[in-house]
């Protein structure tokens, strides 16, 4: 019970602390909670497998991507970033030094976005240094192959006769240009791929540390009347939140055991940080309401919504929006998906509502 709260907050708190029915129903919520997280995610990957080959796939796919958007940056903004910004400003928090004389909410959001650009110049780096060829690696004493110095008159006369059926001077530069061509292609659809796969991974990050968030401060608390409707809002949230994340997991293309995994871990964080959440304030009596633990929730989630927030941006929507041939090709899909994007954002605020 806070000392900051006023005398009818304060006679509301202690009626609704209430430990043994607390325990009851976070146990409740850890099979409710794991339902919905593993059907949020695993909807998306499934439809993509079932669908995979299909005239629309990719336009389906596309759509799937940009209301994950949505979600995902709704998630930072409205869901993680106000919830940071609260925990430190609790007058528990903010009567302290340093905590009252700097935003540090904002800092470490800043530091999660920066951390998050670091990640991805990394990787990309990575990729561009292992897919473009490297031509200071070809050997210049590479031995000459004589049988391309047999250019005599036999050779002339095949050339003269082919004229009108396409082996002419210009053929072989014309194949030469195409095979160079598809090669290009070859490599940025390559690229594309791991940037998609690379996306997936670090956004799957910034998504577990929220999750891991959200679970320990419902774990720790022992007020019952916020955890009734916090068990439905959680897992509507993450219903949303799984569709997402497992829209840009489709879309990457990971063999079936890096899907697997990357769903069970979604599926699993929160319910484990709930148990974790438990376990920390029957060792401690540390609950959601202690400073300590509130400037841990307000850095975690301020470093969360710091990466959510330069993933919606720069890596789903600047990218698809920007940089996608198929959405540039065509205007109504262009305009679906921005209502998409609308819809996902939409979707995941109105939760902000309970939760």
């Amino acid at each position: 019970m806070s000392e900051c709260a006023g005398a009818a907050e304060a006679a509301r708190a202690l009626w609704c602390r209430d430990g043994a029915a607390a325990a009851h129903l976070k146990v409740v919520s850890l099979g409710a909670i794991l339902a919905a997280s593993a059907a949020g995610v695993a909807a998306p990957v499934g439809l993509a497998r079932v669908f995979e080959g299909r005239p629309a796939y990719g336009r389906a796919l596309l759509l799937i991507k940009c209301y994950a958007a949505g979600v995902i940056l709704s998630t930072a903004l409205v869901h993680v970033l106000p919830d940071a910004f609260a925990a430190l400003s609790d007058c528990r928090v903010a009567s302290r030094s340093p905590w009252r004389d700097f935003p540090f909410s904002g800092l470490v959001s800043l530091v999660g976005a920066l951390l998050a650009l670091l990640v991805d110049l990394s990787a990309t780096s990575h990729a561009d240094a292992s897919l473009s060829p490297n031509p200071s690696s070809a050997n210049p004493y590479a031995p000459i192959d004589l049988h391309l110095h047999k250019l005599d008159a036999d050779s002339t006369a095949i050339v003269v006769s082919a004229g009108c059926h396409g082996l002419n001077g210009g053929g072989g530069a014309a194949a030469a240009a195409e095979g160079e061509e598809e090669e290009e292609g070859g490599v940025e659809e390559r690229m594309a791929k791991l940037k998609q796969r690379m996306v997936s991974q670090v956004l799957e990050i910034g998504i577990i540390f929220h999750s891991v968030i959200i679970g320990v401060t419902m774990g720790m608390s022992q007020n019952v009347c916020a955890i009734r409707p916090l068990v439905v809002a959680l897992c509507f949230h993450q219903i949303f939140e799984g569709m997402g994340l497992g829209g840009c997991i489709a879309q990457a293309g990971f063999g079936l055991g890096t899907v697997g995994y990357m769903c069970i871990m979604f599926a699993v964080t929160t319910p484990m940080g709930i148990v974790l959440g438990m376990i920390i304030f029957y060792l401690t009596g540390y609950d959601d309401s202690n400073p300590n633990a509130l400037i841990l929730e307000g850095l975690l989630g301020s470093l969360s919504s710091g990466i959510l927030v330069y993933m919606a941006l720069v890596d789903l929507i600047a990218l698809d929006f920007f940089h996608n041939k198929t959405m540039s090709s065509s205007p109504r899909l262009k305009k679906a998906s921005y209502i998409a994007l609308v819809l996902g954002s939409a979707s995941m605020s109105v939760l902000a509502l309970w939760a």
